[in-house]
């Protein structure tokens, strides 16, 4: 902010002589700051620019400078932030009676030396038009229509001339507003005008002589509406606000914004706010409207919104400035600045002794703070007398209330009456208020109970050498009666043993072993084997106790070499080697370090080198070609015992190393495969080139027929087959008609297909079927009390012929076509036997009723023939039948 300062120098008075044509200026002198920021004031009040002295008065001021400004009461004004050293501009003031006078403006900074003024001349200047606007007041009161000003031009000397305006306000929105008097040129306002709607008109003038002719230039005219203070300020923003309580004095809350619709930058819309109520609480920027927090002290609890009422009014809070009020709401926020209070100052409780995670009471509290939040929402902690940890507190979400809940057992015997302290606190620590966290105390009453004998101490530990001798005694372990103080009556069992290592004496409790005590079982853990006893009184109360056992460990393992197959890498002539690693169960001085020596029957091949605790390594003493090597090597822990052990290793090529290991290549493997595995090679080849000889046989071998002997002379035989017929689509042109043939029942022209017929003298009645070379035939025999019907098989993808299904049509339907092939080979069995009443079984039998539903009736081929069916279903059948049904048709057609 800059010091607004006054005028250092106010424009000079204005010398005027009586005449206007003698009136001066002179030049205006003032000394400003370097930096002026914007809205500075140059010169104010009406003498800042006038013409004192003179017969008339100034009406309208013009600045040559665009960054200052010039109010209508002569007040020189910054535009826009400056930075000068010195400054000169004019400003051309109009009097009333048209004429222009300059006035020079020099402006210096304070801080440089007083520049020396300069007389300067105003001239004037006679003008023909009147240049600079004039001005009107907004929302003037009554009578119109008023005067404004005279136009006047010099034409008017040499002519008889009239005026005539046109544009806005005249002859465009608002229209009529200005009049002119077309002979004296005097322009008249026909009504009140306002500005916030029309700050500003411009229209032209001109003038014209008796003859309708424009005698000069025309004029144009602007008319400035002055601002009258007729608006009243408003309120705009929101009004709600929000503040934490306890916050420190002038916390920033918010900032109340109005307006006014009057002119800007001036004191019709400087607006002050003020506060009416709530002033203890808050206070307000009486020219920004900046809500502040004006104490410490504000109290949620106390009131969490306050309602304040603020006036704004323009002029600056002058009392004949209008004005406006309103109410803004201040939310105060939440903070922890109460603690949670008990309702009590003592509280009591009761429990049965030996109870476990039971709630034993509850413990309400009050707190102020905003329900449901981490202010209000409490925790407990018994902070005294729950050294052992046998309370826990838990808080209830829906009531806030503590939850005080036993996990372990107490002892009546021991406390009858447990003190504790009860503790409450928030979530988030108290903010604003010198409070502290409450506590209250609390007695729980233990019940005596009837109890089971107890062990004492609860866990008995033991030491116990391992391979101690079966029945050793290796303690006892007694419990008491809590009511007695005695074991009188007690009788003592196992819960667990994982080993079944240890007895207990039933009425004493003494603990001996029952089997081998094995230190590195892996039932025992870090050296410890655990038990637990169950100690049952008269009353069958019981009690449990647990027991362990620390084994001490003795020399009762050797050391072992984990993996005796070992690799050695062969690297031609250079000395290869490899880690031999033992381990021994014991723990020292029963174990490590080992001592690592060969074997008796040690050839020399190899040394030892690099030894460790518990390693040490085998190193080629000579060059050794590949092969697998046995190398004998003792291994005795540091109490000497130990045992020889045979390695075995294996010096081979390796292609790689995986976790220090070599791993031979297939080379090499070939190498130690031996004559065996090469011979189990060979026979395997041999095996599956005899077994893909064989199936090739197989395949490329034809099906013998088997002739029967007929006695009918019909030449028919059986062949076995696998293929039930030759497709779904069978064509005409596949068949072919079979010459010589003697006995036919139909034939078909055009070579479809031919059909014969035979009875046999013993009863059969069989079918052939000629195509493409092959035969098929179908018989119909009697074996046992029934009849059956049996097909033969055709060699070259035989079907039974679409040809001959009128005849099928005439018998009885086939079982199916699994029952046909199963006879067929009886009917065989039955021809290729020596037995001579092999025949007699070759009867004609009745076909058994496939039922009702075929419009085609029985098709069996041994079926009698009765009169021709009609062919009418064949129009039924489905699109993939409809070939079989052409040749069906075309075959009973040439039967007939």
């Amino acid at each position: 902010m800059y010091e607004r300062a006054l005028f250092s120098v106010w424009l000079l008075t204005l010398v005027l002589f009586q005449s206007a044509e003698s009136c001066e200026l002179r030049p205006v002198l003032a000394q400003v700051p370097k930096r002026l920021p914007a809205g500075y004031v140059i010169s104010e009040g009406t003498e800042a620019l006038t013409l004192k002295g003179c017969a008339v008065k100034p009406v309208a001021f013009t600045s040559s400078d665009p960054d200052f400004a010039v109010n209508t009461d002569g007040t020189i004004i910054t535009v826009r932030g400056l930075v000068i050293t010195t400054k000169r501009f004019s400003v051309l003031v109009q009097d009333e009676s048209g004429l222009d006078w300059r006035v020079d403006i020099i402006l210096s900074c304070k801080d440089e030396a007083s520049q020396k003024s300069s007389s300067v001349a105003h001239k004037r200047i006679k003008r023909r038009w009147r240049p600079l606007p004039f001005s009107l007041i907004e929302n003037d009161s009554p009578p119109f229509p008023k005067d404004l000003e005279m136009i006047a031009s010099d034409s008017s000397v040499n002519y008889t001339v009239y005026y005539q305006i046109s544009g806005q306000g005249v002859t465009t929105d608002p229209v009529g507003l200005f009049l002119l008097d077309r002979t004296n040129g005097m322009l008249k306002v026909t009504r009140a005008v306002d500005r916030e709607q029309y700050p500003q008109f411009n229209f032209i003038a001109r003038v014209y002589d008796v003859r309708g002719k424009e005698v000069d230039a025309f004029l144009p005219i602007t008319v400035n509406v002055e601002d009258k203070n007729d608006n009243t300020p408003e309120f705009i923003g929101g009004r709600f606000f929000s503040v934490q309580e306890r916050c420190r004095a002038g916390t920033p809350i918010g900032q109340v914004n109005a307006t006014d619709k009057d002119l800007a930058n001036t004191t019709h819309t400087l607006i002050k706010f003020t506060l009416l109520n709530a002033t203890d609480m808050f206070s307000i920027e009486p020219f920004t409207g900046k809500l502040t927090a004006k104490t410490n002290t504000l109290d949620r609890e106390a009131q969490d919104k306050v309602y304040v009422n603020i006036e704004i009014r323009d002029m600056g809070g002058n009392p004949t400035g209008l004005f406006n009020t309103g109410i803004i709401v201040i939310t105060l926020t939440d903070v922890n600045d109460n603690p949670p209070t008990f309702k009590e100052k003592l509280y009591k409780a009761n429990v049965k002794e030996n109870q476990e995670n039971v709630l034993v009471t509850r413990i309400p509290v009050e707190d102020k703070d905003l329900v449901n939040t981490p202010n209000w929402k409490a925790l407990f902690e018994v902070t005294k007398g729950n050294e052992s940890g046998q309370f826990r507190m838990e808080t209830d979400p829906k009531t806030n209330e503590g939850l005080l809940y036993v996990i372990k057992g107490l002892d009546f015997e021991k406390t009858p009456v447990v003190k504790l302290e009860i503790t409450a606190r928030n979530a988030v620590p108290l903010v604003g208020t010198d409070a502290a966290w409450l506590s209250v105390p609390l007695e729980l009453s233990v019940g005596d109970e009837d109890e089971g004998p107890e062990f004492n101490p609860g866990i008995l530990n033991l030491k116990v050498k391992e391979n101690v001798p079966n029945g050793t005694v290796i303690g006892t372990y007694k419990a008491l009666d809590p009511e007695t103080k005695n074991s009188n009556g007690i009788k003592y069992y196992k819960v667990t043993d994982p080993g079944n290592w240890i007895t207990v004496v039933e009425s004493t409790g003494e603990l001996k072993t029952a089997k081998t005590i094995d230190r590195e079982s892996p039932l025992v853990h870090q050296d410890m084997y655990n038990i637990t006893i169950r100690a049952v009184d008269e009353s069958k109360k019981a009690g449990k106790g647990m027991v362990i056992i620390l084994i001490e460990d003795e020399n009762d393992n050797m050391p072992v070499i984990p993996s005796t197959d070992l690799v050695i890498c062969s690297k031609g002539d250079a000395l290869s080697s490899v880690l031999v690693e033992a381990v021994d169960l014991d723990k020292p001085p029963f174990s490590t370090p080992f001592i690592f020596e060969f074997g008796a029957e040690h050839d020399g091949k190899w040394k030892l080198k690099d030894r460790t605790d518990s390693s040490v390594v085998l190193e080629q003493a000579v060059p050794l070609p590949n092969g697998v090597y046995s190398v004998p090597l003792l291994v005795k822990d540091l109490q000497g015992v130990g045992k020889e052990q045979t390695m075995n290793v294996r010096v081979c090529s390796c292609e790689r190393e995986e976790n220090g290991v070599g791993i031979c290549g297939a080379r090499s493997a070939s190498t130690s495969l031996g004559s065996l595995g090469i011979l189990a090679l060979v026979l395997s080849s041999l095996l599956l080139l005899l077994l893909c000889l064989l199936v090739l046989f197989i395949c490329s071998t034809k099906r013998d027929k088997l002739y029967i002997n007929d006695d009918t002379g019909t030449g028919g035989m059986l062949l076995k087959s696998n293929t039930e017929a030759p497709g779904e689509e069978v064509k005409e042109g596949a068949l072919m008609i079979i010459p010589g043939t003697d006995a036919m029942d139909g034939s078909l022209q055009n070579g479809a297909m031919v059909s014969k017929n035979v009875n046999s003298a013993a009863g059969h009645i069989g079918q052939q079927f000629f195509q493409g070379g092959g035969v098929y035939n179908t018989t119909t025999q009697d074996f046992g009390t029934e009849k059956y019907y049996t097909s033969g098989r055709y060699d070259n993808n035989l079907y039974g012929n679409a040809g001959n299904f009128q005849k099928f049509s005439n018998t009885s339907a086939l079982d199916s076509w699994n029952t046909n092939g199963h006879y067929l080979d009886r009917k065989l069995s039955y021809f290729g036997g020596e037995e001579e009443g092999r025949y007699a079984d070759d009867l004609l039998k009745t076909y058994g009723n496939e039922g009702a539903g075929s419009p085609a009736g029985s098709v069996g081929c041994c079926s009698n023939l009765g009169e021709p069916e009609p062919l009418d279903f064949l129009n039924t059948l489905g699109p993939k039948f409809r070939p079989l049904a052409d040749v069906c048709y075309t075959t009973n057609k040439s039967v007939k």
